[in-house]
């Protein structure tokens, strides 16, 4: 993002919600283990005396809020956007108890890591659904084998894979308490566009599935309806790391 601005301070929650839905910043179990043991994370650049983000828990956010080392406390602390994830629709699968079990365990055993789960409504006509999940682009072909194997115990019609999705996410603990966050992310990205395929939510997070070549155009637009944006260009300091 070339207006990104940084941001001063931010929970272990929201990072721990960014780290897991791409943001690339902090390793996720960094975050676990500060978390657990209250440590703060001071993120900073090695080729610059300026100051960078500090991670905190909600208690640390808000002293530095009364202490006025933050003017504000933001509603959303970040966007962030994933393009390797693929998304595998279980096509024709009987809606009964004990299917969408199946399935699951099915992909559990084959180690399987999901993200964003749905089904549809099923049709009155067939007594049949589809389930749609979320998973590892690299995961896929094992998913495919854990689920042909199964067959025999899971009644599907077919197998649909699409690879070339991306995930981005709103990631702010003021969702909590602002109302409206919801009605503004999907406004947002129905001007810039970008049509939406999956939603998953949590407390502090908005998730949805859309196209990949939309990613950038939907991080762009949000960091812009959130107020994300700085006045100039970011800037970043790279180096060989020796």
């Amino acid at each position: 993002m070339k207006k990104a601005s940084k941001i001063d301070f931010i929970t272990y929650e929201e990072m721990l919600e960014l780290a897991a839905v791409g943001a690339k910043v902090l390793h996720l179990r960094c975050v676990e283990y500060a978390r657990r043991f209250n440590v703060p994370i001071h993120v900073r650049s090695s080729f610059s005396q300026e100051e960078g983000t500090w991670v905190l828990s909600a208690q640390g956010v808000a002293e530095a809020f009364k202490e006025g080392k933050l003017v504000e406390q933001p509603i959303i602390s970040g966007v962030a956007a994933d393009i390797k994830d693929a998304k595998i629709t279980v096509v024709g699968v009987p809606d009964k108890p004990g299917e969408a079990a199946a399935i699951f365990r099915a992909l559990a055993d084959a180690k399987v890591n999901l993200d964003m789960i749905v089904q549809n409504v099923s049709s009155t006509a067939t007594g049949r659904t589809d389930v749609t999940f979320t998973c590892p682009a690299d995961s896929v072909s094992t998913a495919m084998e854990a689920l042909n194997a199964a067959r025999g115990t899971i009644d599907f019609e077919s197998l649909n894979v699409d690879k070339e999705i991306a995930k981005v996410s709103l990631v702010g603990a003021g969702m909590r308490s602002h109302p409206g966050v919801s009605a503004d992310f999907f406004t947002a990205l129905a001007n810039a566009g970008v049509n939406v395929e999956m939603i998953s939510t949590s407390e502090i997070r908005i998730s949805i599935v859309t196209r990949a070549d939309l990613a950038n155009t939907a991080v762009e637009a949000l960091h812009t309806a959130f107020g994300l944006d700085s006045d100039g260009e970011a800037v970043v300091y790279a180096g060989t790391g020796r």
